[in-house]
């Protein structure tokens, strides 16, 4: 009789760089190469858990991004089914290794695929990381055209504000101007009359 299902999960952790590189960790128990995973907590969701043991195992902050397939095999006579998802690395670490890792390489995707022990491993992330990599410059370009939006709208926003300023600036310099005429016509009027007045019998 077959035992419980065992549920993981893990991530294609890749960080970026003059060359995007990919994360995998090496084993304590047994000094193997294989991707960030590990086995979900009680109740524990795939998403939470897959982003908790990757940054466990690699010690740096992810994001996580787009769903990446699932493994299944079979782990000491029990099925096993491993989520992964594509995650985003932060430049620098942010905290030690677990004790359960020797150590994590970052590697580019042709040298972490020969670099990992399983076979299957090896196979998912040849089909997937190529997915990771594309998804990866699809996002980055998106994030560079919605700034490039906002500081067009930013600008956009500004120039209209001067423009305003502008038009208020000239209308009280025109309203001035008008003023200023309409005074100088009136104390010649009142010169004019004073002088008439001398002049009357």
């Amino acid at each position: 009789m077959a035992g419980k299902t065992i549920h993981a999960a893990g991530g294609i952790v890749v960080r970026n760089g003059a060359r995007p590189l990919i994360a995998v960790v090496q084993r304590s128990k047994d000094e193997l190469w294989v991707l960030p995973r590990g086995k979900l907590k009680r109740k524990e969701s795939p998403l939470a858990g897959a982003h908790r043991e990757v940054v466990e195992e690699t010690g740096h902050k992810v994001r996580v991004r787009e769903f990446l397939g699932v493994l299944s095999y079979r782990a000491r006579g029990r099925p096993k089914v491993v989520q992964f998802w594509r995650m985003q690395a932060a430049i620098n670490p942010s905290r030690d290794l677990m004790k359960d890792i020797m150590a994590v390489e970052w590697l580019p995707l042709s040298a972490a695929v020969r670099r990992l022990s399983y076979p299957l491993e090896k196979l998912f992330l040849r089909n997937v990381g190529r997915t990771a990599l594309r998804q990866r410059r699809r996002h980055r370009r998106k994030t560079r055209h919605a700034t490039k939006t906002k500081v067009r709208r930013h600008a956009a926003k500004t120039n209209g504000s001067k423009s305003r300023s502008r038009r208020i600036t000239a209308s009280h310099g025109r309203a001035g101007k008008v003023a200023g005429h309409s005074a100088a016509r009136g104390r010649q009027a009142n010169i004019l009359r004073r002088v008439l007045g001398r002049l009357t019998p």
